[in-house]
């Protein structure tokens, strides 16, 4: 590998450009994996983006900034539940993908902790990370991970699941306790719950995760209870009372002992060669466990010596992730089909000869778009390499030329729409095809699943099979059509009642007063995610300013380049498109977003890290933490020669006394109301 250059000031242009993209597509995946939990992308493809984009960040530093997806851990909060803020952030982990990487890891923590260090190494489940709380043994709160600040709570679903006490047993149970867990769906339990999906005609799921993840995160507990879910606990997040702990296998233990399920692979080694091992013996056990994992998680199990090493902005320095390799198979490609999505993208996929890859059956495998098929030369009757790794779309890797049959000619991308037979276009500098009839059958039924799903305007009830009822009905032509749907109409339906007809019309009247960029989501303008949407209602206003607005002003809108810029653009010089926005609009769906603020954002405290400790009088910690943010500040849980300021209340325990060695300035409750009032002195703001 080439020695790195040196950071200069202002990155290059293209690497600017592509760690704006990188960053979009990592935030993107980030929230179909864990808000809509349904992955587009398989995890070593994700890891990838990740990857070019820490590369770049570490080339040039200038690229460095609070909102990467790099610098936080991943994860979103949805809308369907109450927020919960956690006690302790729960932060994501960095990953190893070679014995090199991992041996890398573990001389890093060893610098900073020299010494005998001794590991705990424990299978890294595959399911939704789960917070648990309790109060005097009494299960009193479970939240999901979120964007690791703030979770979403679901207590009541939690409650059905039989492996998790709902009072802790032992005579050491403290006041308050929050532990850390995985919930996941046994494999058996999987399969049967696939196989009464396909008795019944409803949609079956891809893996084991979703199914674990799409089954708690519903507002229906029964649903939850049927799905015969489980967890394991593996790590502490805040504690008061108890006994004193030393080291990560004495937590475990106690756990056990409270009533806690705890993985009983979970093992401890004195060097690394034993923790690559075990690595080896999960790798190849990974199929006979009877659930899903991905990989290891490796712990350094000093506690004490964690507090040393303590966290990076996003994750714990004391605690690595080793992802397993993508598994491969080799089949017969028998044909090349193009489907039609939501936006009218044309994805081109690879029909099969079934192969059992990733511990599942694959016959269909995405190839992407038309560059990706040229890039491979695939063709029909090719023997092909097909990559599963663990999550939802298989992928064909490439043809094995050796075996490729005589006479297999090119493939070429079909010129017109295989569903409604207009053209497929191709826009310069893109490399997607996209159907431009709006009327495609294939893009409404999507379209409309799409709007009212819960990351757009969250209409309960009107799923995908309710909508192709309706469709099929001639009752929906386009989205603006939900808000024409009445009682009599519903009631004339099959399998609709009075009640479930009157709660349907009830979601969608109360979806009316939706935020804005939840309406601009829904709108299916290509490129144009939750992230974009806000960034375009934060500094636009209204749906009429934003169709209005030239490239100019749209690619000004921090977070919007020029890609999203020209899609919205596309999307509202379309006389369809603007019809559908004026049905909306008599309607009574809301069209105003925020008041476009004229004054600066406050960055008095940007590029400054703060940590907490003890009792603050006249903050609490999430009111100092929202103060700071709301300046361009960041708070983080360690002290270390970054840190910028500590902030110390009553009892502020071991980071102070840090402080105070490493020269960090302190504020106590007067001179942090000053900071906050007035900014850094001129002898703080030259440091």
């Amino acid at each position: 590998m080439a020695a790195s250059k040196p950071a200069s000031k202002t990155a290059p242009k293209l690497a600017r450009e592509r760690a704006k993209q990188l960053r979009t597509e990592v935030e993107y995946h980030n929230e179909r994996y864990f808000v809509e939990d349904e992955p587009e992308i398989a995890d070593a493809d994700f890891d990838a983006l990740v990857r070019e984009l820490r590369a770049l960040e570490a080339e040039h530093p200038s690229l460095v900034v609070p909102e990467s997806p790099t610098q936080r851990p991943g994860g979103q909060v949805s809308s369907t539940f109450a927020p919960v803020r956690h006690r302790v952030p729960m932060l994501s982990l960095d990953n190893a993908f070679s014995h090199e990487e991992l041996v890398a890891w573990a001389e890093r923590v060893q610098k900073i902790v020299p010494g005998e260090i001794t590991f705990v190494a424990e299978p890294k489940m595959d399911g939704l990370a789960i917070s648990l709380q309790y109060e005097n043994g009494a299960l009193v709160c479970a939240a999901t991970r979120g964007d690791g600040v703030t979770g979403e709570n679901v207590t009541e679903n939690i409650r059905t699941i039989g492996d998790i006490p709902q009072q802790l047993k032992g005579s050491r149970v403290p006041k308050v306790l929050e532990v850390r867990g995985e919930i996941y769906m046994p494999l058996a339990a999987f399969n049967e719950l696939n196989r009464r999906q396909g008795e019944v005609g409803a949609r079956l799921f891809v893996n084991a995760r979703n199914a674990a993840a799409g089954s708690l995160r519903v507002k229906d507990v029964s649903i939850t209870a049927s799905r015969d879910l489980s967890v394991f606990c593996y790590q502490l997040g805040a504690i008061e009372g108890g006994p004193r702990l030393r080291t990560h296998q004495e937590t475990l233990a106690w756990l056990r002992e409270l009533g806690l399920p705890v993985n009983p692979e979970i093992s401890a080694f004195d060097s690394l060669d034993g923790v690559y091992e075990f690595v080896a013996r999960m790798e190849a056990q990974r199929h006979s466990l009877g659930y899903e994992i991905d990989g290891v998680v490796i712990k350094v199990d000093d506690l004490g010596q964690r507090e040393e090493m303590g966290f990076t902005s996003r994750a714990p320095r004391w605690a690595i992730a080793y992802k397993f390799p993508p598994e491969e198979k080799t089949t017969r490609l028998n044909d090349i089909m193009v489907s039609i999505g939501r936006t009218g993208r044309a994805t081109p996929f690879a029909m099969l000869e079934p192969v059992f890859v990733g511990g599942a059956n694959v016959s269909l495998a995405t190839l992407h778009n038309e560059d990706d098929v040229a890039r491979k030369d695939v063709r029909r009757g090719d023997t092909v390499i097909v990559r599963r790794a663990g999550d939802v779309i298989p992928e064909v890797v490439g043809p094995v030329l050796a075996k490729r049959p005589k006479g297999a000619k090119k493939w070429k991308f079909p010129a017109r729409c295989p569903v409604c037979d207009q053209p497929l276009v191709r826009v310069e500098g893109e490399a997607n095809h996209h159907c431009i009839n709006a009327d495609c059958p294939a893009q409404r039924v999507q379209r409309i699943v799409h709007f009212a799903g819960r990351g757009a305007m969250d209409i309960e009830g009107l799923g995908e099979e309710r909508v192709r009822q309706f469709v099929d009905a001639g009752m929906l032509l386009d989205i603006a059509d939900i808000y024409t749907l009445h009682f009599e109409k519903l009631v004339g339906l099959e399998r609709i009642g009075a009640k479930s007809a009157q709660l349907l019309l009830d979601a969608i009247e109360g979806s009316k007063q939706r935020e804005l960029w939840r309406l601009l989501v829904g709108l299916s303008i290509n490129h144009v995610g939750p992230t974009a949407a806000q960034a375009l209602a934060r500094a636009l206003g209204h749906l009429d300013r934003i169709a209005a607005s030239s490239d100019e002003e749209l690619v000004a809108v921090e977070g919007v380049g020029p890609t999203i810029a020209q899609s919205v653009q596309r999307f509202f010089a379309l006389d369809a498109n603007l019809a559908v926005i004026d049905k909306l609009r008599d309607a009574g769906v809301n069209l105003e977003g925020p008041e476009p603020s004229a004054e600066p954002r406050d960055t008095t405290l940007a590029g400054r890290t703060f940590v907490l400790t003890g009792s603050l009088e006249r903050h609490t910690r999430d009111e100092a933490t929202a103060e700071i943010e709301a300046r361009g500040g960041k708070v983080t849980s360690s002290v270390s020669k970054k840190t910028s300021y500590v902030v110390a209340g009553e009892s502020p325990g071991s980071k102070l006394a840090k402080a105070e060695q490493l020269g960090v300035t302190i504020l106590d409750d007067d001179a942090f109301d000053a900071l906050l009032e007035n900014g850094p002195t001129e002898d703080e703001a030259s440091k």
